[in-house]
């Protein structure tokens, strides 16, 4: 193949092909995986169908701990795992830039398809388009998934109550921060690792306990918006105590240095879950068993007053989180 993403990948002929043939379903490993049909049939076995989509448009594409393939595959399952459910399959659209590089579009295809067999998820459908140079950001990806959820599996914001405590089942703000570093801005440099990757080993753990009431992935936005969705959907009060939420010393000491906030920057691998009070303990001691959650904290409870999010200053004092107008940094997804 060329060196170079170029217009002719993307007119339906040999090039198209090859490129189709050579990274997409080489990599993509799904023997299913059929590059010529126009629809291909799915067998969902017993269970709820849950459905959802989404868009990728991360600079750099490739950054410590993932790039923009892995960060497909985790966001969209994590949508699913968080809602309830397993992830089946995904389907994948690929909108590549003429000039990028088809041995970096390869490394990022590539890390799409180990991120989905980690979490046994099928590729089943999909398709291409090449863009002009300059219309693009070299590559963005959409993706829709698939998953099941068990009969009785009932999550949501509606039954959240006074007194449930919240649960986070990591540090905050890894993903913003290492995107930033990663494009060098600011004259800051790092090796502050990404957290993205699957949650679907902790939501599994809560879904086999009772008590859960509602699990969000704190993506665009971070913990803070999660916090005032709850509350906005409720009515109810959130009161977050600050000590209590884990951030590392580096995304901390970049929040400092630049006025950011660590509680509305981006997770990609993190759970925010809302638990009964009498179950807080004991869903807590699950997530710290697992390795993506040893660092998983109880930060806050649902109180029956106003409709704000309040944070607890380590000194006792409160201030009102307002809610995320402006982008908190530079986009990264």
């Amino acid at each position: 193949m060329d060196s170079h993403i170029t217009l002719a990948h993307g007119n339906g002929g040999r090039y198209m092909r090859e490129l189709i043939d050579e990274v997409f379903a080489r990599h993509l490993g799904n023997p299913e995986l059929d590059v010529q049909a126009d629809a291909v049939p799915i067998e969902l076995g017993a269970g709820i169908p849950l459905m959802t989509t989404d868009g990728f448009t991360v600079q750099p594409l490739e950054f410590p701990g993932g790039n923009i393939g892995s960060l497909a595959v985790h966001g969209t399952t994590n949508d699913l795992a968080v809602a309830g459910a397993i992830p089946i399959c995904l389907t994948l659209n690929a909108f590549i830039e003429e000039g990028l590089e088809t041995a970096r579009l390869e490394r990022i295809i590539v890390a799409l398809a180990e991120a989905a067999r980690e979490i046994d998820v099928r590729v089943v459908a999909g398709d291409t388009k090449v863009l002009p140079r300059g219309e693009g950001g070299g590559l963005y990806l959409a993706t829709t998934g698939i998953g099941l959820r068990a009969p009785g599996v009932d999550l949501g914001l509606h039954h959240i109550r006074p007194g449930d405590r919240l649960l986070v089942s990591g540090p905050v703000g890894d993903h913003g921060i290492a995107v930033m570093l990663a494009r060098e801005q600011f004259g800051l440099r790092g090796d502050l690792q990404s957290d993205s990757a699957s949650v679907l080993p902790l939501t599994r753990v809560l879904l086999q306990a009772p008590g859960l009431r509602f699990m969000r992935d704190p993506t665009r936005g971070g913990l803070a918006t999660v916090a005032h969705e709850i509350a906005r959907a409720t009515g109810l009060g959130v009161r977050l105590e600050q000590e209590r939420i884990p951030v590392r010393d580096p995304v901390q000491s970049v929040c400092d240095m630049l006025g950011y906030d660590p509680l509305f920057l981006a997770c990609e691998g993190r759970v925010v879950a809302v638990v009964a009070a009498e179950a807080a303990a004991e869903l807590l001691v699950r997530w710290q068993a697992l390795p993506q959650g040893r660092d998983a904290r109880d930060i806050g409870t649902i109180e029956a007053s106003h409709g704000h999010v309040v944070l607890v200053t380590p000194l006792g004092g409160e201030r009102i989180l307002e809610e995320l107008e402006d982008d908190p940094l530079p986009r990264i997804c």
